[in-house]
């Protein structure tokens, strides 16, 4: 009988997190609705990189800070810059309220280093210097985006601002996640309302 209890309570831990695998909103957009209280999100557009039991995780894509000459960003981060001239110049983004000097670059999956997370077929995240280094050398990925600090939910959480409406969830287009002009991402997005999941 113990046996037959504790069987069942695997296959209900199980199915409660299948459950849990398939409402999940990773690789998905996160956009803030005109009634969210928070001025931290205001007009927002999160791109989701992880939803699960543990809670939520995403990176904000249309607050563009400051366009920063690649080899400054390296100084302010404290990083050893790679080997050779480095040229050019990187837009820092907003990325969310959480780590605010913690680095993220949300990238096309062209180009993976060691630790990055495959969000789905189209974008991955990376939080190792390593993807900022070969973005520098002219080795990095057809797309990114690079944003400071990070949105995140405990378990729970964001469900309950789901439920409250503050939200509203619409596919991850890669023309929004990886805009050329992200202050008209919200709009955008909030034209695509119709379609949310």
């Amino acid at each position: 009988m113990l046996a037959a209890l504790a069987v069942f309570a695997a296959l209900s831990t199980a199915d409660g997190a299948a459950a849990q695998e398939a409402r999940s909103l990773a690789g998905r957009l996160l956009v803030a609705k005109p009634e969210m209280g928070d001025s931290r999100f205001t007009e927002t557009v999160i791109f989701m990189v992880r939803h699960d039991r543990r809670g939520a995780m995403g990176l904000v894509i249309n607050k563009p800070v400051v366009r920063t000459p690649l080899s400054s960003l390296f100084e302010r981060m404290q990083q050893p810059a790679p080997e050779g001239e480095i040229e050019g110049d990187i837009l820092v983004h907003y990325g969310g309220p959480v780590a605010p000097e913690q680095g993220f670059m949300l990238h096309s999956t062209d180009v993976l280093v060691e630790g990055s997370q495959v969000v789905d077929d189209d974008t991955a995240m990376t939080a190792r210097i390593d993807m900022l280094s070969r973005i520098a050398t002219g080795e990095g990925p057809a797309r990114s985006l690079f944003a400071l600090g990070y949105a995140g939910w405990s378990p729970g959480q964001l469900e309950g601002e789901l439920e409250q409406g503050v939200w509203f969830v619409i596919p991850a287009e890669v023309s929004l996640v990886f805009a050329e002009d992200p202050e008209r991402t919200w709009d955008r997005a909030m034209a695509k309302r119709g379609i949310e999941l």
